[in-house]
């Protein structure tokens, strides 16, 4: 039954119109049945018959067969099943679609995603989500080098016959989460869980900040939920960030779990403004990018990364970069922040030459005020990587060659390889320039590397001043991850 049918139904006050009786009060013989028209759920009532769910179908609403995003949580080395990991499902723009998934013994989840319909019932092209995950004793996914990679609603098959708990399923390769263990002396600590409160808690990045102690973060649910792993003994302050929101922080101290941790939101939203501009150099016509606010306590600064709160981003997420001059982002609520540019995979990078102005990674302190950037952010063209890693992480051999494009302009290069965590695994810094080559490789010098686990190159092209040297250019901050296999 189409939308057009309904409505006119419901004009004319029929006694019987398609599948459904209709009094003259609009009230049928039962809910509403797959395809048909529903209302989203506001009053704690299913607003549709039981086993559907009702979603967003145009501009309105249907019922449909619930899709399922099932896996298993492995470890990266061992690839050992992990018992009692959380699993969210995020959608395009970052916000959380359902609540958490814990692992069973053998590893498996299963996250009920919504996803939106076309008319007929089929999956919209925009149904996308990426997954994250949290577990004692494991880095965060996504999380360091690692990214997350995006699910499509258009790979979820129908549910076989006897499976009672969704219409679709969505399982592959892609659904499984592998998590790296943290260094030994980073392992155990104590879980700290709680609610978020406002009217849209989901998503809301939930941080244990403490001076002296490694960042732990997790990602709230749909319904403001979160739990934090490997919180180190002693005092920290549990800190949310989400555009819009500003909730009231909560100290803890200690050395046990902790429950009931919940951050109340406060009266007035946050409504900070951040504000500059970009200014975009040396790189080829209708180049843009993006801008990004990072809390400067879960900030890597052998990475120069860290998780982006949803919604700190110019343009929002999951606009395509396409800042070319003046940003803004709005809804910042207080905080402390690390300011990137460039930061995305946009064939573009931040001016590495520290001996010019707006090269440096900006850190800003947002109040009660709006906060204007006195200079503007130099960028410029990056360093194509061709191998590994151009696209997404590759598994490579225990030597691998590191292969990127040439600068022209260029007198030696600076290679450095990096672990998941930052820490620096081996650095050739007098890489010498080539010519007649479109390309350079560099081999692989440093210590055996481990199996399973991630590690990034990044090259950055010198010019030899007759005082001083200086950067040219690099290759891209998200580019050139790796995977010993």
């Amino acid at each position: 039954m189409t939308r057009s049918t309904l409505a006119l139904c419901a004009a004319l006050l029929l006694g019987a119109c398609g599948e459904k009786d209709v009094d003259a009060s609009g009230d049928t013989d039962g809910p509403p049945a797959e395809g048909d028209a529903c209302e989203p759920d506001e009053d704690g009532e299913p607003p549709c018959a039981d086993g559907l769910v009702c979603e967003i179908s145009g501009d309105a609403h249907q019922c449909a067969a619930p899709l399922e995003i099932r896996g298993i949580v492995l470890h990266a080395i061992s690839q050992e099943p992990i018992e009692g990991a959380h699993v969210t499902a995020l959608d395009a723009a970052g916000s959380p679609v359902g609540s958490v998934s814990i692992s069973d013994a053998e590893g498996r989840y299963s996250v009920r995603a919504r996803a939106a319909r076309n008319d007929d019932g089929t999956f919209a092209d925009a149904s996308t989500w990426t997954l994250f995950s949290t577990a004692p004793d494991f880095q965060p996914f996504p999380g360091g080098l690692r990214p997350a990679i995006p699910l499509n609603a258009a790979d979820a098959v129908a549910a076989e016959d006897d499976d009672e708990s969704a219409g679709w399923v969505l399982e592959n390769p892609s659904t499984d989460v592998a998590l790296l263990p943290f260094p030994d002396d980073q392992l155990s600590g104590r879980t700290v869980s709680g609610t978020v409160g406002g009217e849209r808690p989901g998503g809301t990045l939930v941080v244990a900040e403490a001076e002296q102690s490694p960042p732990r973060y997790t990602i709230a649910d749909a319904d403001g939920a979160y739990a934090i792993f490997n919180v180190p003994a002693g005092a920290h302050t549990i800190v949310g960030y989400r555009s819009g929101l500003d909730v009231e922080p909560a100290s803890i101290d200690g050395d046990e779990d902790v429950e009931g941790v919940d951050l109340g939101a406060l009266d007035e939203a946050a409504d900070a403004l951040v504000q500059g501009s970009v200014n975009i150099v040396n790189a080829p016509g209708g180049s843009v990018t993006s801008v990004v606010l990072i809390p400067a306590a879960v900030y890597n600064e052998g990475l120069e990364r860290g998780p982006v709160p949803l919604g700190l981003r110019a343009p929002e997420a999951p606009d395509a970069p396409s800042v070319d001059g003046a940003f803004e982002i709005a809804g910042v609520p207080p905080g402390r922040y690390k300011v990137l540019a460039a930061f995305e995979n946009d064939e573009l990078v931040r001016d590495p030459d520290e001996g010019i102005s707006g090269t440096d990674i900006v850190e800003i302190v947002v109040a009660d005020a709006d906060v204007d950037l006195d200079e503007s952010f130099k960028v410029t063209e990056g360093l194509a990587v061709i191998s590994p890693g151009a696209e997404v992480p590759e598994v490579v051999d225990a030597t691998p060659a590191f292969i990127f494009a040439d600068d022209s302009s260029e007198d030696r290069y600076e290679v450095v390889v990096l672990d998941a965590f930052g820490d620096v695994v081996w650095e050739d810094l007098a890489v010498p320039g080539v010519s007649g080559s479109d390309t350079v490789q560099v081999e692989y010098g440093g210590p055996p590397l481990e199996f399973g686990r991630y590690y990034q190159f990044r090259a950055t092209s010198i010019r030899e001043n007759p005082n001083s040297a200086s950067a040219i250019s690099r290759t891209e901050d998200l580019r050139g991850v790796f995977i010993s296999g």
